[in-house]
C-alpha cells in the first residue's frame, strides 16, 4: 500500500467544520467537507493519530478503492478486484455497513450482501475455508459509500465508532454522545480557557460526559487512550510499531497532563439516582482526583472555586417532549438563567438545547449561537457573556409589605433591604397578559373572597392571541391552552403560551412549580379526552361547606368543572329531604353538595370506575355513609332497568361516548330526547329535574318543550368568574 492514503471520517451532522479544523491540526492534507464527514489524504501515522486523538468523529476510514457502478453485477466485479489477501484471513471474519442507493441497488441489504459474497468469493481457498460474517466483533469491517454511481470502498480503522470512549458504562435518561458533549466544549471555548486554568461546572450534569469530556481536554488525554481494540487491530495492513510508538506518545502526554494541578471541575445533579454512575465514569476515565459530583439543585446551583477562578458553565437541560412539559420547563430555563445573573457573574456560559425558544427565556442575551444536531433532533448551542451589559431583565415590584414599609414615616435610618434578585424581562405581549391577569384578580378576588370561593376561572381567552384558561385551586394555578386552528404559525401560538406562562407567576405572586398546564383540543370523530399522567397528587380544595379532592396533573379535566359551582350549590340548597339521582356523574361532586343539603338517599351513575372511585373518596372525605349509593353501568342501559323514583334528578352529560364497555356512540345531540324521557320517567311528582351540557352547537329539541314544563336557566347558573363566556354550558329546569 502507498504511504499517502484517502481518509474519510464520518462525524454527527453539523460537526463537519470544527472536524475539518481538528483533522487539520492531527496533520490531515487537502482536507474538505462533506455531509456528516470530511475527506483528505495522510500517511498511516496521521491515519493512527486521527484514531487515537480525534474527539470529535465517529470514524476513520481508510479508503481502498473507488469505481464505477452501473449495476449490481458491477458493484460484484468492482469489489472482487480489490486483493483482500493484503487485507485478511481466509479464516478471519468480517461485517459490511453499506450506505446509499442507485444503480439498480435500492436496497442497502441487498448492497452489504453483494459486498460481503464479492470478498467471500475471493478469499475462499480450494478446502472450502471462507470468512465468516460477524457484526458485532468483526476482524475486518467494510464500508461501502454508492453514490451518483461511484462506489466508496473503505476498511473502518476505528472499529466501534470512536465517541464510545469506554468510560461510560452507564448512562442517564437522555444520554449526550461523547463527541458531541466534546463539540459543544470546543465551541464554549473550553480549550483554551481550561489552558488559562479556568473553572469549569455543570449544573444538571447527569452521569457526566461534559465533565470527563473537559477533565480530558484539560488533561490533555487522548480520548481513545483506554481503547483496546480497534478496526485495524486483526488488518493485515496494520503495523503494530508505529501504532505503539503513537500510543506511547499519548501515554506519557496523558501523565504529564495529569501530573499538573487539577483543573477545577465541579458536576451538579439533583437525582440522587445519577450521581454515583456519574462518579464511576469519572474513575474509569482516571480522573476522580480533577473531577468531583456534588448533588444538588438548580435553585441552589453557585460555583464556590478554590482560588475564586471564573470559567464556564455548560449544561443540557431537558427539552420537553410530552404534554405539560411546557410550564416545568419555562420556569426550569428562567431558574437557570436567574443562577447565571445571581451566582455566575464573569463567567462563560454554554446552554445546548433541543428548545431554542426556552432558552431566549433565561433573561439573557446570547452573543453566539450554534445550530447542531443531536442525533435526527435539531438543537441549538447558546453561548453567553453573564455580564450586568447582557441581562434582559426587568426589576420586581416590591412586595406588599416592602411598599407597606415605604410608606411609613421612620424616626431613624433604617439599614438598606439586601437587592431583590433580578427577574427575567417580560415581553411586551407577556407583560399584557399580566396586566390582564392582574385586573382579573382585583376585580374576581374580591368576589370570591365575599362569597368563600376558594376555585376560579380567573382568565378563558380573554385576549384572542393568548387563547389559555386560567383557573385558580387555592395556591395552585390550573392552565389550559385551547389548540390553536392551523392558520396560526405553530412557532407563533409556542412563543405566546410561553409568554403566558412567564407571566403568570409575575402577576399573580406564586411560585413557578404551582403552575400546571395542559392543552386542551377540539375532539372530533370519536376521539375522546384521555389520561394525561400517574403523578396520582390530590389536593383537597373546598366549595360551599364541602370539600372535595381534585388532581391537577393526571387528567384533563380536574375532577371538578368550575362553570356548575351555582348548580351545585343550587342543588345543594334545594336537597334536603330528597330522594337525589346524578346521571353521567363524574367525581360525583353534585352529590356531596346534595348530602351536604340533606338528601334522604342519593344515587350517582357512572361508567368509569375510576371516576367512582374519586366519588366515594369525596363522599368519605365529607363523613358521608352508604345510604349514598354509587351505580358502576351505562347511564342509559341503567335507567331503561331502573324502577326507582326521584325527587331531584341532574344530569351533564358528556358531548359524545364511544366506550368499549358500551354498544354504540352516545352523541348528546342526537340522544337527549330518549335520555331526558328515560330521567323523566324516573322523577317524582312534583320533582325537579336540571339537565346541562358544554356541546356549544346543542340545541334542546322542541319535542320536549310541548312534553314538559321546561325553563332555560342557563343565565343564572353562571358565576362572575364565568359570565365572559356565556356559552361555557346550557342549562335547563323540568319540572315533574
Amino acid at each position: 500500500m502507498s504511504d499517502r492514503c484517502e481518509l474519510i471520517l464520518t462525524c454527527p451532522k453539523s460537526l463537519e467544520g470544527l472536524l475539518l479544523e481538528e483533522a487539520t491540526s492531527l496533520g490531515l492534507q487537502e482536507a474538505r467537507e462533506q455531509t456528516a464527514a470530511i475527506r483528505g489524504f495522510a500517511d498511516m501515522q496521521t491515519a493512527y493519530r486521527l484514531c487515537l486523538w480525534s474527539r470529535l468523529a465517529n470514524r476513520v476510514l481508510l479508503v481502498i478503492k473507488r469505481f464505477a457502478v452501473t449495476d449490481a453485477q458491477s458493484l460484484y466485479e468492482g469489489v472482487l478486484e480489490v486483493d483482500w489477501y493484503e487485507h485478511m484471513l481466509p479464516t478471519s471474519s468480517l461485517a459490511v455497513e453499506f450506505s446509499g442507493m442507485g444503480s439498480g441497488i435500492d436496497n442497502t441489504h441487498f448492497g452489504a450482501l453483494k459486498v460481503k459474497d464479492a470478498v467471500v468469493d475471493k478469499l475462499r481457498t480450494a478446502s472450502g475455508e471462507r470468512p465468516s460474517v460477524e457484526k458485532l466483533n468483526p476482524d475486518l469491517r467494510i464500508h461501502l459509500r454508492l453514490a451518483r454511481g461511484e462506489a466508496v470502498l473503505s476498511i473502518d480503522l476505528s472499529g466501534h465508532s470512536l465517541h464510545q470512549r469506554g468510560y461510560r458504562l452507564q448512562q442517564g435518561a437522555a444520554p449526550l454522545k461523547e463527541n458531541l458533549a466534546a463539540a459543544i466544549l470546543i465551541r464554549a471555548g473550553w480549550p483554551k480557557l481550561a489552558a488559562e486554568g479556568a473553572a469549569l461546572a455543570a449544573p444538571m450534569c447527569g452521569v457526566g460526559p461534559f465533565l470527563v469530556e473537559a477533565g480530558m481536554i484539560a488533561a490533555d488525554i487522548a480520548p481513545n487512550l483506554k481503547r483496546e481494540i480497534w478496526g485495524f487491530t486483526h488488518w493485515l495492513g496494520h503495523i503494530p510499531a508505529l501504532w505503539s510508538k503513537l500510543h506511547a506518545e499519548a501515554a506519557e502526554r496523558a501523565a504529564v497532563g495529569l501530573a499538573k494541578t487539577p483543573a477545577w471541575i465541579r458536576g451538579y445533579e439533583a437525582d440522587p439516582r445519577l450521581i454515583q454512575p456519574a462518579r464511576n465514569n469519572i474513575e474509569r476515565a482516571g480522573l476522580s482526583h480533577w473531577i468531583k459530583v456534588y448533588q444538588g439543585e438548580l435553585a441552589t446551583f453557585e460555583p464556590h472555586t478554590d482560588q475564586n477562578q471564573k470559567g464556564l458553565v455548560v449544561c443540557n437541560p431537558p427539552y420537553g417532549e410530552r404534554l405539560g412539559d411546557e410550564a416545568s420547563l419555562l420556569y426550569l430555563y428562567q431558574h437557570l438563567g436567574e443562577r447565571l445573573r445571581q451566582a455566575c457573574l464573569g463567567w462563560d456560559a454554554a446552554v445546548f438545547t433541543g428548545a431554542p425558544e426556552l432558552g431566549k427565556r433565561m433573561g439573557l442575551r446570547s452573543h453566539k449561537q450554534y445550530a447542531l444536531w443531536n442525533g435526527a433532533l435539531p438543537c441549538k448551542l447558546l453561548l453567553f457573556k453573564v455580564t450586568p451589559a447582557q441581562f434582559v431583565t426587568g426589576e420586581r415590584r416590591p412586595s406588599d409589605r416592602s411598599a407597606l414599609e415605604e410608606s411609613q414615616p421612620t424616626e431613624k435610618p433604617q439599614a438598606p433591604l439586601p437587592a431583590a434578585p433580578q427577574q427575567a424581562r417580560l415581553s411586551e405581549g407577556g407583560q399584557m397578559f399580566a396586566n390582564r391577569l392582574q385586573k382579573n384578580l382585583k376585580q374576581l378576588g374580591k368576589w370570591a373572597r365575599k362569597e368563600g370561593v376558594q376555585c376560579y376561572r380567573l382568565y378563558d381567552a380573554d385576549m384572542p392571541e393568548y387563547a389559555v384558561a386560567v383557573d385558580l385551586y387555592g395556591d395552585w394555578v390550573h392552565v389550559q391552552e385551547y389548540a390553536p386552528p392551523r392558520s396560526i404559525d405553530p412557532d407563533k401560538a409556542q412563543g405566546r403560551l410561553l409568554d403566558a406562562l412567564a407571566a403568570i407567576p409575575v402577576a399573580l405572586g406564586i411560585a413557578s412549580d404551582k403552575v400546571v398546564i395542559k392543552r386542551r383540543e377540539r375532539q372530533s370523530g370519536t376521539r375522546q379526552y384521555q389520561r394525561q399522567g400517574t403523578q396520582g397528587n390530590f389536593l383537597e380544595v373546598s366549595e360551599g361547606g364541602v370539600k372535595l379532592l381534585v388532581n391537577l396533573t393526571d387528567y384533563l379535566d380536574t375532577g371538578l368543572f368550575l362553570d356548575h359551582r351555582p348548580l351545585r350549590l343550587r342543588i345543594q340548597q334545594e336537597a334536603a329531604g330528597k330522594r337525589f339521582l346524578n346521571l353521567f356523574c363524574y367525581t360525583a361532586t353534585a352529590t356531596v353538595h346534595a348530602a351536604k343539603g340533606g338528601a334522604r338517599t342519593s344515587t350517582s351513575v357512572d361508567l368509569s370506575k375510576t371516576y367512582l372511585d374519586w366519588a366515594r373518596r369525596n363522599l368519605s372525605l365529607n363523613g358521608f355513609s352508604d345510604k349514598h349509593k354509587l351505580e358502576h353501568a351505562d347511564v342509559m342501559a341503567w335507567l331503561a332497568a331502573d324502577r326507582g323514583e326521584y325527587d331531584l334528578i341532574f344530569i351533564d352529560p358528556p358531548t359524545f361516548s364511544n366506550s368499549k364497555r358500551v354498544e354504540g356512540v352516545f352523541d348528546v345531540q342526537r340522544d337527549q330526547v330518549l335520555l331526558i324521557d328515560l330521567a323523566m320517567a324516573r322523577l317524582a311528582p312534583g320533582g325537579v329535574l336540571y339537565f346541562s351540557n358544554n356541546f356549544r352547537k346543542f340545541e334542546l329539541d322542541p319535542g320536549l318543550l310541548t312534553r314538559y314544563q321546561v325553563e332555560d336557566i342557563s343565565a343564572s347558573t353562571l358565576d362572575p368568574d364565568f359570565v365572559r363566556n356565556p356559552k361555557i354550558h346550557r342549562a335547563w329546569r323540568f319540572l315533574g
